[in-house]
Parts: C-alpha cells; sequence; structure tokens
C-alpha cells in the first residue's frame, strides 16, 4: 500500500514528479491504444476473421458503401442537429438555476 504509493507518487507527497509522470502516462496512452487498435486490425486483416462454427458467412452480408455510409451520414446530421437546437434555442435549459441568483458582494458563501 504505502510503498507502491511512494512509488507512484515519487515521493512521500505529490510533488512535480507525480505530475510529470501523469502527464506522461495521459499523453502517451492515446498513442498506443491507437497503434495496438492499428496492430489489431492488420493482424485482423491478413489472417481473416475466426470462424468457430465452420459455417459459411458469405451469405447475408451488405456492402458497407450504400447502406452503412448512408447510415451512418444521416446518424451524424441528427445528432449534429440535435446539438445545435439545444446549444442555440435553449442555452439554459441545461443550466445550474444557480447561476441565475445574482450575487452578494457582502456575503461570503457557506464552505
Amino acid at each position: 500500500g504505502t510503498d507502491l504509493v511512494q512509488w507512484i507518487w515519487g515521493g512521500f507527497s505529490v510533488d512535480n514528479a507525480t505530475l510529470t509522470r501523469f502527464f506522461t502516462f495521459h499523453f502517451i496512452l492515446p498513442f498506443i491504444a491507437a497503434a495496438a487498435s492499428l496492430i489489431h486490425i492488420l493482424f485482423l486483416h491478413q489472417t481473416g476473421a475466426n470462424n468457430p462454427l465452420g459455417i459459411s458467412s458469405q451469405i447475408d452480408k451488405l456492402p458497407f458503401h450504400p447502406y452503412f455510409t448512408f447510415k451512418d451520414i444521416v446518424g451524424f446530421i441528427v445528432m449534429l442537429s440535435t446539438l445545435l437546437l439545444l446549444s442555440l434555442l435553449y442555452p439554459y435549459l441545461l443550466g445550474d438555476p444557480d447561476n441565475f441568483v445574482p450575487a452578494n458582494p457582502l456575503v461570503t458563501p457557506i464552505h
């Protein structure tokens, strides 16, 4: 417990070494995930998918371009339209009601 925490922190408290380590980890992690995904796709493309049942999978296939491309574009347009409608016509709909309470400069908020 304690030794692991000190090793991750780089000392006895959260310090510059800790921030450097976490920043480096959070910066490098997406590149590692992207590389792993590309390697996975490369191997899947070279060897093909595994078919443990031995059933012919050439039946009931749809081509990607006309159907799924159109479906993805329609979904993107619907989501973008919904987001634009929500943000441009009703900008305060999802906001916190306390944001509209006027601030009193003479009273310090309770912590």
